[in-house]
């Protein structure tokens, strides 16, 4: 497969041929350097900087096996702090690389290096590293790819060869500026100008011909496609005009294979697909437009790259394909019932069968006075009615130092007011509690969690997103969930696991894990907007009995506050 426009291809086909080829011994340690700098660069006829890794948009993908250290020096030289997270890798008792700022570290200040040092243990597939302040991960973000161990192949027919999709959006202007400005206001910020495959919203955005990414494939092999949906606000259908997609992982996990004509990824989560290319040659788009089913304004505007088979001339006009329409909430619901772990000897689903604790967390917008905006209130978002505050030192710090005042552990396991939840929209009484509040865990206590959306403002999906854990996803339905019939239809053999679940309009989703995982872990809305308006909470997973299972001292160079 040949990439014709993806800008530093080369130098990452050239240090992977390398990486592949190294034995195991010099393999063990993967070094990389991120220079957070500004780059200036075009789309959609407009020019602006941006903040980038390396100067490069999307930025470098990470590649690592099984059984490997990362170990990834930041250095920051742009005017806002930084800090990055690596999406999806579980960092055991190590959550000081884990990335949130102000939860797990301190963020980098302009001038500031921090080391990312961490193991890749029991996971292999398709993650991805973003910025985790404020909402810079517009530009700041790239793909992690986790090989199997040597002489480990993978559980479905070998590809003759990978290319990474990573979808986003874009504003044309500075993103910062719009969130600032809407905070001023108290409303939502301005919806991106554009998605973009790779950096390059394709052909049917202005000035974009030359902004398209390109794949050349060979006719009768077999591709994978790592798809990473790096979007901030919005839930992504993907598609190939004329070809299927057989679905072999999600989150790094390894799924029970099914074809469909499209896929259908929230913020946060990552798709493995195999493509088949026999189809008569031609130019195919590869697109992705949004799923929105909720009654709130919507972005539809669809991005497209060219799947282009070899010999066809540039000339050919390429083939659209059919998309589910927005709000097509059956295609939605369907989809996700299709994706099962795979659950082999090799690859088992460890679903907790005896559940310790059970929580059921409400999730919900609301309105809370703003003397300081300009309409004296603004929008929020609450878990259990709580509006989450950001604390001034890093949680897991304050937890390991025992530092008094940053944080309360009383954040409640289900709602002090049970409602009718879905039931007619809820547009009086919308404040909400405030507080930096968690909850505190014993080491090793499974726990099952219902997140149910509520009709406060309106309904809407939500892309939640564990940090520090895998999840399996149990059940899902629409409406209120009921605690007496509900679960008797969970899925206990072959859920899918993984670390962002999308909780769907009006409806609930249960997921289950075992909280193995020593230290402060954050769980938020994976929607920018709505993390930005308080959806958010952490967990504090206590240490267990042996210094083994407890949380590592943190690195010398931590950032301090």
């Amino acid at each position: 497969m040949k990439i014709i426009s993806n800008p530093g291809f080369l130098c990452l086909f050239f240090c992977l041929l390398g990486f592949l080829g190294n034995s195991p011994v010099d393999a063990a340690v993967k070094k990389y350097q991120f220079d957070v700098k500004m780059m200036n660069i075009s789309r959609l006829c407009n020019a602006k900087p941006i903040v980038t890794v390396n100067g490069m948009f999307p930025g470098p993908t990470i590649y690592a096996r099984e059984g490997d250290r990362v170990i990834i020096n930041v250095t920051n030289y742009v005017q806002y702090n930084m800090s990055i997270h690596w999406h999806g890798l579980k960092q055991y008792r190590n959550g000081w690389a884990d990335g949130p700022a102000y939860i797990t570290q301190c963020p980098m200040q302009t001038g500031q290096s921090y080391v990312y040092d961490f193991n890749v243990t029991g996971q292999r597939g398709t993650l991805w590293w973003h910025a985790h302040i404020l909402w810079l991960r517009a530009t700041v973000y790239g793909a992690i790819v986790l090989l199997p161990q040597k002489g480990t192949p993978y559980p479905f027919p070998q590809t003759h060869q990978e290319t990474n999709i990573i979808l986003g959006e874009w504003w044309n202007k500075d993103v910062e500026t719009v969130v600032n400005q809407a905070n001023q206001l108290g409303a939502p910020p301005q919806m991106s100008d554009a998605h973009t495959i790779n950096g390059k919203p394709g052909p049917l955005f202005p000035c974009s011909e030359k902004h398209t990414f390109v794949v050349e494939v060979e006719a009768g092999k077999t591709y994978l496609l790592r798809v990473i949906n790096a979007a901030l606000n919005d839930e992504l259908f993907f598609g190939i005009a004329g070809h299927d997609l057989t679905v072999v992982e999600i989150d790094a996990v390894y799924t029970k294979p099914f074809t469909t004509k499209a896929i259908l990824l929230g913020p946060g989560q990552t798709t493995n697909v195999l493509v088949k290319t026999d189809r008569s040659p031609n130019r195919y788009f590869m697109s992705a437009s949004p799923f929105m089913d909720a009654p709130v304004p919507g972005d539809n505007k669809t991005v497209t790259a060219i799947l282009q088979y070899k010999g066809v001339p540039n000339t050919v006009l390429p083939i659209l394909p059919t998309l589910p329409l927005p709000n097509d909430t059956s295609f939605a619901l369907d989809y996700n019932k299709k994706l099962k772990s795979l659950n082999t000897p090799k690859f088992p689903a460890l679903v907790p069968l005896k559940v310790d604790r059970r929580m059921f967390y409400t999730i919900g917008l609301g309105i809370n006075a703003c003397p300081t905006c300009v309409n004296g209130t603004t929008l929020a978002a609450s878990i259990n009615n709580i509006t989450f505050i950001m604390p001034k030192t890093a949680l897991l710090k304050a937890h390991y130092s025992k530092i008094p005042g940053v944080f309360r552990t009383d954040f409640p396991d289900r709602p002090s007011k049970p409602f009718n939840y879905t039931g007619v929209p809820l547009t009086a009484n919308l404040g909400t509690s405030t507080g930096t509040r968690l909850s505190r865990v014993k080491f090793n206590t499974t726990i099952e969690l219902v997140l149910q959306d509520t009709n406060l403002l309106t309904v809407e999906s939500h892309p939640f997103h564990l940090h520090g854990y895998n999840f399996f996803v149990v059940g899902t339905g629409v409406g209120n969930f009921d605690p007496k019939t509900d679960p008797a239809k969970f899925n206990l053999v072959d859920p899918p696991e993984r670390n962002t679940v999308g909780v769907p309009t009006g409806g609930w989703a249960a997921i289950r894990w075992r909280a193995d995982n020593p230290g402060v872990w954050f769980m938020h809305c994976h929607l920018e907007v709505h993390t930005m308006w308080g959806l958010k909470m952490a967990f504090v997973v206590e240490n267990g009995d042996t210094p083994e299972l407890s949380v590592l001292p943190p690195p010398k160079d931590y950032p301090s506050c």
